[in-house]
Parts: structure tokens; sequence; C-alpha cells
């Protein structure tokens, strides 16, 4: 099928994934109202097959040691998916799916789908990573950039974490939980009960992002946007939290985002 931009509708709400810049969400308008942060870098990214940074992008699997290119040194972040094509499997008017082959740099083989179902008030986008042959420590999550301000008083960011991982100066979790501290932040908390979190742009959109997972890393320094991303593991995860993938027991992960017009 055409990998060409893909537009999904509920209503008045209009969903854009672009395949061919790493199956991000190119746009989100409900309403006529974009919500995210439009540019080829931005929207909503996949973070796959990590998240957040790899410490000096090495990774053990067993007593092999693999090393990623350090895309933003010292470090490799944000995981492969986002810079390649995927493939177009399903469209629907509200619905689609995407895969791509895990390839160079990444050293193991096996495939990666993202799907997204779109109605009036949410849209639900899951991602899942299987193994053609060994088994891997992988993980999968999303990078979302929601306008700071949608034409009005900036958003508001409420959430409630068991913890929060303590960031080194090196941007890497250190291994201690800390009580949650105030922002700004560009920082991981631990939500051992599934992520939720509310933005609010007050007097015109309450959106919450919800998921099973139980970690999620928000980013709020930047002046145009702001980042909920919820993730199957904390940053530098492949070292401190390893899951594996393997033929069995694929790596699922799902988040909905839901809103109301207030």
């Amino acid at each position: 099928m055409s990998s060409e931009e893909v537009r999904l509708a509920a209503g008045d709400v209009e969903l854009t994934v672009n395949p061919e810049n790493g199956c991000r969400i190119g746009s989100l308008r409900i309403g006529g109202t974009e919500l995210l942060r439009q540019g080829e870098k931005y929207g909503c990214f996949p973070m796959v097959p990590w998240c957040g940074r790899i410490e000096h992008g090495q990774f053990r699997n067993g007593g092999e040691r693999h090393q990623m290119p350090l895309n933003s040194p010292p470090h490799a972040i944000h995981g492969t998916g986002r810079n390649t094509a995927w493939s177009t499997a399903r469209i629907e008017k509200a619905a689609a799916a995407f895969t791509y082959d895990l390839a160079d740099p990444w050293p193991y083989t096996g495939k990666v789908t993202q799907t997204f179902e779109l109605t009036e008030d949410s849209v639900t986008i899951a991602m899942g990573v299987e193994t053609y042959d060994d088994s891997f420590p992988a993980q999968a999550g999303w990078h979302p950039w929601f306008n700071r301000s949608l034409g009005g008083e900036d958003v508001t960011i409420s959430f409630d974490a068991e913890w929060q991982e303590e960031r080194g100066e090196d941007h890497l979790p250190t291994g201690r939980r800390i009580e949650p501290l105030p922002g700004p932040w560009d920082d991981c908390f631990g939500m051992p009960y599934g992520v939720d979190v509310t933005l609010t742009w007050p007097q015109q959109l309450e959106l919450n992002v919800k998921s099973r997972a139980e970690w999620v890393v928000v980013y709020d320094e930047q002046a145009e946007a702001v980042c909920v991303e919820p993730q199957s593991g904390p940053p530098n995860g492949l070292n401190t939290h390893p899951r594996l993938v393997t033929p069995i027991d694929p790596l699922e992960i799902a988040t909905t985002w839901s809103w109301r017009r207030l």
C-alpha cells in the first residue's frame, strides 16, 4: 500500500500520520485547533526500540555489547523508528496500521507494528515489537509535542506520581527514586498503577494521557511545547530495566489520549 500521508477523521477531529517520516502523528486537529507542534521533528513520534537516552549508546544482551550511533552525544536517544520509513498495512476512515522491520544500526531482526484508532473524543495508539530470531531487550513509547498555547492561556500539567527518577548531570537516572519535585521538568516519573497525566488549556480543552505503562517522561522546558511521554521503561532502561522480547513474548504498549472541550 502507499506510504503517503494518511488522514483519519471522526466528526470534526482530524489526525494525520506520516509513515515516511518515522510514522509520526504530524497533526491532531480538534474542531480546527491544532494540538501538536508543527515541523518535521515534532508532532508525535514513536520511540522504539528504546526510549530516551542509552548511556554512551551502549547496551548488553547477555555477553554481547552493542553500540548505537551517538545521535545526542555522548548518548544515543529515542530509538531508530522515528528515522525510518514505515509501511502502511491498513487504512480505514478512522483507523490505520503501519509496520517496519528492525534493521541496522539495531543489531537484531524483528518487526514493529503501530496502530491508530480515532473517535470524536479520543485516540488510542498501540505499538508492538516482535522478534524474528534471537531475544533482545527493547523499549517502546511515544514522544508527543503538545503546543504550550492553543491561542489562549498556557497549558497546565497535572499528575500524581509515586516517585521521580533522580536525574544526574548526564541526564540519565542515577538509580535513586525520590519524591516528585515541582517543575520545570525534563524527568522520568514512576506510575506503577499506570500513566495518568492531564493537560489543561484553560477555557479551551482538557486532554488526559493514559497508559498501562508504568513510566512517563514529562518535559516542559521549551517555550513552544510540552511533552508527556508514556514509555515501557525509564531512560537507559535497556541497561537498568531490560525487558526481553522473545519469540513467544512480544513487547506491547498502548496509550489513549481523551479530551473534552471546556
